[in-house]
């Protein structure tokens, strides 16, 4: 009786859920009868029911709760379904975009593994709770979670029926593995022909090596240039990445993008388009304007060797340390108009009347000379101090800040840059980073991301699979 009855509760819980959902997307509520095999006794169905109308009461109560919130930001995607059948960061890191947007992101995963990226619980050293696991969360807050087997016929077919009821397929999978298990463009569009088909890769869909895969490790930092860029020629070899998913999260707001106009597109034309996105390209814009230049005058420009001081040409653009080794970055491009309020302000207004500096062009020619001034005036002075003093500069700088101090950043948190979901754990919330646009001012909301196949039953049933059939899925290992 008792697990007849937990059995009752999890389906209320589930159409209880269903219902909310859909009211939550602006569609009408569905009616249903719960269902009983010819056994069942009319006890039953009524304990069902009773069990259903008092989750429906909790969980449309804890809706109302969070609803204002939800409703306050501008989710210029609502109405948007993306299936999202991707592992890693890379194309993850698109659908958490669109997510934040407003759109409804399903997520498919394996029912037994999930993605592969849920096991990376040891990152540069540094372990990761599995139920806090931030590499997971930064690419897919904000989702719901299916798990489906798409090595099987059933999973497949299943697949196809989700695609009917959504307007992006959002992949990364290799081409091979999309052919092997049936969801390539082709079958995809089989299905629901005005479907936008979205790809991420390491390297692109065309050429000779459309089929093999990397990382933002291989494809963004270490073949496009940027590793030997970045790198000193003094040193014995090329810096590595450093910082994970670096790539990965750029490459992300490109693909949302891309899927952003590939709607648009549709909505003025009709024509559902295919698009690409690889970590190679996405390095290649991101180092365009190098790049060209490098190709048009055979120079490829490197980063120096860290040292205080400021540049050849111009002494105003440099880093420069302090007292207590930290360093403030100076990067005013045009010191016109600047030469005298800039030496005013680390100490040495004297030098705004020495002829060497008395224009731009005197100051270029005697570059050497107003670094050096720089130089000693900044090193006078910790970090903190300068910090404060240069808020009224008028030249563009910066403090060289680390990740802690850019999570408490003051214009960080004025512009809501760090945002908060629940985490799995129950404990305290999680601190994650926003997508870099922001609609009229406002502040992101958003969920957790989910656990691995946690909405699988809700989805399902949204989209008209039956009660009967989601067992009989799930006897069959198709789903979880």
């Amino acid at each position: 009786m008792q697990r007849r009855k937990a059995s009752h509760r999890r389906r209320a819980q589930q159409l209880a859920g269903l219902i909310v959902g859909t009211m939550r997307r602006g569609l009408p509520a569905p009616t249903f009868a719960l269902k009983s095999n010819e056994a069942s006794a009319e006890a039953e169905i009524r304990a069902s029911r009773a069990l259903f109308a008092e989750d429906f009461i909790a969980i449309t109560e804890f809706s109302a709760m969070s609803g204002d919130r939800q409703t306050m930001a501008t989710k210029v995607m609502q109405g948007v379904r993306v299936l999202e059948v991707a592992q890693f960061t890379f194309t993850p890191a698109a659908g958490a975009i669109l997510a934040d947007w407003g759109a409804d992101v399903i997520k498919i995963e394996h029912p037994v593994r999930g993605d592969t990226q849920r096991g990376f619980l040891n990152m540069g050293g540094v372990q990761l709770d599995p139920l806090r696991h931030t590499l997971f969360e930064h690419p897919n807050r904000g989702k719901r979670s299916v798990g489906i087997d798409l090595s099987t016929a059933e999973g497949q077919e299943l697949l196809y029926e989700m695609a009917k009821h959504c307007d992006v397929f959002l992949t990364n999978y290799l081409p091979q593995v999309r052919q092997k298990n049936r969801f390539d463009v082709e079958h995809i569009r089989a299905a629901n022909p005005n479907i936008i088909y979205a790809r991420g890769s390491a390297w692109g869909d065309k050429g000779p090596e459309r089929e093999k895969g990397g990382f933002d490790g291989t494809a963004f930092w270490s073949r496009s240039g940027i590793a030997d860029c970045m790198t000193p020629p003094e040193l014995p070899g090329p810096l590595s990445q450093g910082m994970p998913a670096f790539g990965d999260s750029i490459g992300g707001m490109f693909i949302a993008g891309g899927i952003s106009a590939a709607l648009f597109h549709r909505e003025k034309t009709g024509e559902a388009a295919e698009l690409d996105v690889s970590l190679m390209s996405t390095a290649a814009w991101a180092s365009g304007a190098n790049i060209a230049q490098a190709v048009e005058t055979g120079v490829i420009t490197k980063n120096a060797m860290p040292s205080s001081g400021g540049g050849a040409k111009n002494p105003f653009m440099g880093n420069f340390w302090t007292s207590d080794n930290r360093t403030i970055n100076l990067c005013m491009v045009s010191p016109t108009g600047l030469i005298r309020d800039t030496f005013e302000h680390v100490g040495r207004p004297e030098a705004a009347d020495d002829p060497r500096f008395q224009d731009v062009l005197s100051l270029i020619e005697h570059s050497k000379a107003a670094s050096d001034i720089l130089v000693a005036a900044f090193a006078e002075k910790p970090f903190a101090y300068w910090r404060e003093h240069l808020k009224t500069l008028k030249g563009q700088w910066a403090p060289i800040l680390n990740l802690l101090e850019l999570a408490s950043d003051e214009q960080a948190l004025a512009n809501d840059m760090l945002i908060e979901v629940e985490g799995a754990d129950g404990g305290e919330p999680l601190k994650l980073v926003r997508g870099p646009v922001q609609f009229n001012g406002e502040a992101l909301e958003t969920t957790r991301s989910p656990q691995a196949s946690e909405h699988t039953e809700i989805v399902l049933m949204e989209m008209g699979v039956d009660w009967d059939r989601i067992e009989d899925l799930k006897s069959k290992g198709a789903i979880a």
